[in-house]
């Protein structure tokens, strides 16, 4: 067995379609890699995420390419040589030596084509030509009939292509071609490991096993050994081989009091070594290895008193889901690269999150990706790429869709981070709630097939040992009530599009699977790609760079009940920055305060793909925005929040550790000069994966000047809660009024801040003066004579005063009053 690459020497040309006259006659190519990105390397067109330019470079997703190398291929022997592509975007056809190899139309899958006999001992010369997809899925749709959709009027759901690389409401019209994965020559002979699945599974006596499932591929019938071996690096090493001449092979495996992988916040991640060969002889045919974990995982959706609950339990153990949705890292899959998946995964972990969920209008991720969520213990929701729209069930995409299913079910099943697989996305509320169902009339397929049908067949196939719905939201009662808070998963996007966030309290449901709320990426990533002059919320560059409908006059009515109205640009940024966390926090403290009624959270969503204005916690140049900071605090295993109750305000300690809380809580209700008017002490026994709520006392909850007070909980374990009887629009907030110091210190700065005045919702934006400063906390609130420490991580020589100037420096009450200063700054 070999594998030769095929990925130098690559050249790219346009064939045809509304290519401008100045077009090359090539330009060099990277294999994987995109036109896009080729184009772009080789000084062609400008780069597509700054201003205007992804408007200006529309042509390319409407032209077709081809690219085309030569490679050497001497006869080594072999009874089969493969051409392997393991991914082609999207609608391509080879052709090896002038001889047509095969075609595709499916992102999603690999294809293999037998070439030993097309290719030459020496220079062999290959074409795949690149035809444009958004061509293909206007012409798929007259063939299959249209299908409702939402987002760009470009059919993504004809055709099986990352659905948004047409357009999102976060994410420009970039309609990609090219080799986005590896392509290689595989040669082999008598068999070859076509198929691996391992079922495992943990025994109620604590013994592991794995359930290998192994399909082979061969050029005889000769006998071969296939063996399987489970090992880590504790001495375990469990073993078996088969010797069978089939093309089918079953092993199974136990491990003995199997170490146990639990979610960050649970417990350890312990992963064991599966090895899979086949051998002839002493011939190693083919081989086979992956992480593997032990655990126990079921979503457990059980009528109860408030409805029908959709709580996640692993290895027996209810989990409190602190999740958010991943949407592909960037716009051109190739350039995401594993350190990439390791910075977003560490993005998830140091925010407190335990899961991730794989959105369906991208890509089943790369390896990679499972691979860190594998050792950070962040669990991952799949969803199938079915994403916001009504799928034809017709033979050309129902066979793309059962080969995409079959082949990512096997090369996901085995990572022990993967919890759940998700039908698709919304598309059951669609039909019922967006008109499609009056749209399409009686007996026109729209997916259900897929969802009811072809997927959980799989499922009970390849993978019994998950849980799966439908689609998200989802009623498991109703089909036809998927909104229901009460049963199963909601999706809440009322908030955003027409509701206060106040209204995150009108419900309690039993689990929220998407909601977000907009803010814009960091100064320095919107001013790197965006050049205004100068630069407005409405200036044209920033208006493309915000994808969402009516989205700044949302961003404006969001804030304008909470805020008071910002003076200039700088302002906004601020204002709109902070009203997302705030919206954010409103609701996971509402969720949480009500579990396990409510079982989880997953918000929309953790990264960017670009430099935009949207409901990311990290924006496109994985900058940190203030939400990220407040989700951080949001997640602590620890968490003191005051909530509404019938009985009155009440204290919610969320104690979500493996030990008994025992809080000593001090509660006050003080003056925004700091004057202590009432104090009560309160102490409760919070018992593990739970919450305890207390009513508080009248003398706390009644204010005198409900403009000048606030409600204040302090404990030695958990953040500081705080309860506020009007909106900063009325709130009397005096100027900004601190003393700092800065310090040079090891790898950046320290700012210390003393508060002479109340000071709300301290952020400070050190990545205004370095790029690249990454501040350890944000969203600070003091009271007079309260000191806090900010720590900059920073290797720029920085101007000391400007790190506590406004800019730099922000806070409500420069809302309240303009650009006020900080006072005796010093360093």
């Amino acid at each position: 067995m070999s594998r030769q690459p095929i990925n130098s020497g690559w050249n790219l040309r346009a064939t045809a379609g509304p290519v401008p006259s100045d077009f090359p006659e090539s330009v060099a190519a990277t294999v994987p890699g995109t036109v896009h990105t080729d184009l772009l390397a080789a000084g062609y067109i400008p780069d597509p995420y700054l201003d205007t330019n992804e408007y200006a470079l529309a042509w390319i997703g409407e032209s077709d390419f081809e690219y085309a190398t030569t490679f050497d291929a001497g006869d080594e022997g072999y009874e089969r040589v493969d051409l392997v592509a393991e991914g082609l975007d999207t609608v391509a056809t080879l052709e090896l030596n002038g001889a047509r190899v095969g075609s595709t139309s499916n992102q999603h899958r690999s294809y293999r084509f037998d070439v030993r006999d097309l290719l030459k001992n020496s220079e062999n010369e290959l074409r795949i030509g690149f035809a444009s997809a958004l061509a293909f899925a206007r012409a798929a749709e007259d063939r299959i009939g249209a299908r409702p959709y939402v987002g760009n009027k470009l059919p993504y759901n004809a055709m099986r292509k990352m659905a948004c690389n047409f357009g999102w409401d976060w994410g420009p019209v970039l309609v990609t071609a090219g080799i986005w994965k590896p392509i290689y020559l595989h040669r082999w002979s008598t068999a070859r490991l076509a198929s691996v699945v391992p079922q495992v599974t943990v025994a109620p006596d604590g013994t592991g096993h794995v359930s290998l499932s192994i399909d082979l591929e061969r050029t005889s019938e000769s006998e071969v050994a296939v063996s399987a071996r489970v090992a880590n690096g504790s001495g375990v090493d469990v073993a078996a081989t088969v010797t069978s001449a089939e093309t089918h092979v079953q092993i199974d495996l136990d491990v003995p009091d199997a170490d146990l992988w639990w979610p960050l916040g649970y417990g350890e991640q312990a992963l064991y070594q599966l090895t899979v060969t086949v051998e002839d002889g002493d011939t190693l045919l083919d081989d086979w290895q992956r992480e593997i974990g032990f655990r126990t995982v079921e979503l457990r959706m059980d009528p109860d008193e408030f409805g029908t609950s959709f709580q996640f339990f692993v290895n027996g153990q209810y989990v409190w889901i602190k999740g958010a949705n991943w949407i592909p890292d960037d716009c051109f899959l190739p350039r995401i690269t594993d350190a990439d998946y390791a910075a977003g995964v560490r993005d998830a972990v140091d925010a407190g999150m335990n899961l991730l969920r794989i959105w369906g209008g991208g890509i089943y991720e790369s390896d990679a990706l499972y691979s860190e969520c594998n050792r950070a213990g962040i669990m991952v929701w799949q969803d199938f790429l079915f994403a916001c729209a009504a799928y034809s069930e017709e033979a050309e995409l129902w066979d793309e869709v059962e080969a995409e299913v079959r082949e990512n079910v096997a090369r996901l099943a085995p990572h022990p981070s993967l919890v759940f697989w998700n039908g698709s996305n919304e598309n059951i509320e669609g039909y019922y709630h967006w008109g499609w169902k009056e749209a399409l009339g009686e007996g026109v397929s729209w997916g259900r097939g897929y969802y009811d049908d072809l997927i959980p067949g799989i499922l009970a196939e390849l993978d019994p040992t998950r849980s799966y719905t439908p689609s998200s939201p989802f009623s498991p009662n109703n089909y036809e009530t998927p909104r229901d808070p009460h049963n199963g998963s909601v999706h809440s996007w009322e908030v955003w599009n027409r509701q206060d966030y106040t209204t995150y309290r009108d419900d309690i449901p039993r689990f929220v699977a998407e909601f977000g709320f907009q803010g814009p990426p960091n100064m320095p990533t919107l001013t790197d790609a965006i050049h205004d002059q100068p630069l407005a919320s409405d200036s044209v560059g920033v208006l493309s760079h915000q994808k969402a409908d009516d989205g700044n006059e949302k961003l404006r009515v969001g804030y304008e009940k909470h805020l008071p109205a910002p003076h200039d640009f700088d302002d906004w940024h601020f204002a709109t920055q902070l009203n997302q966390a705030r919206a954010i926090s409103y609701g996971i403290e509402h969720f949480r305060s009500h579990s396990p009624r409510t079982a989880g959270t997953v918000i929309w969503q953790l990264n960017d793909c670009w430099p935009v204005t949207s409901w990311a916690a990290v924006d496109g140049a994985r900058r940190r925005k203030p939400l990220w900071y407040a989700l951080r605090a949001l997640n602590a295993p620890r968490l003191l929040t005051i909530q509404p109750r019938p009985d009155g305000l009440a204290l919610i300690a969320s104690n979500d550790t493996a030990s008994v809380w025992h809080g000593e809580f001090s509660v006050m209700r003080v003056s925004l000069s700091g004057d202590e008017l009432a104090r009560d002490s309160i102490t409760i026994d919070v018992a593990p994966r739970s919450n305890a709520t207390v009513t508080l006392d009248p003398s706390i909850v009644r204010p005198d000047d409900a403009k000048s007070e606030l409600i204040v909980v302090r404990s030695a374990e958990a953040r500081s809660a705080y309860w506020y009887f009007v909106e900063d629009t009325e709130l009397a907030l005096d100027a900004l009024d601190l003393e700092s110091t800065v310090t040079v210190a090891a790898g950046g700065y320290t700012v210390d801040i003393r508060a002479n005045a109340f000071a709300k919702d301290l952020v400070l934006n050190a990545d205004r003066l370095d790029p690249d400063a990454v501040v350890d906390d944000a969203l600070i609130t003091l009271l007079p004579g309260e000191t806090h420490r900010f720590t900059v991580a920073s290797t720029a020589l920085l101007e000391t005063e400007q790190l506590v100037a406004h800019p730099v420096l922000q806070s409500v009450n420069n809302l309240t009053v303009p650009h006020a200063v900080s006072k005796g700054s010093k360093a």
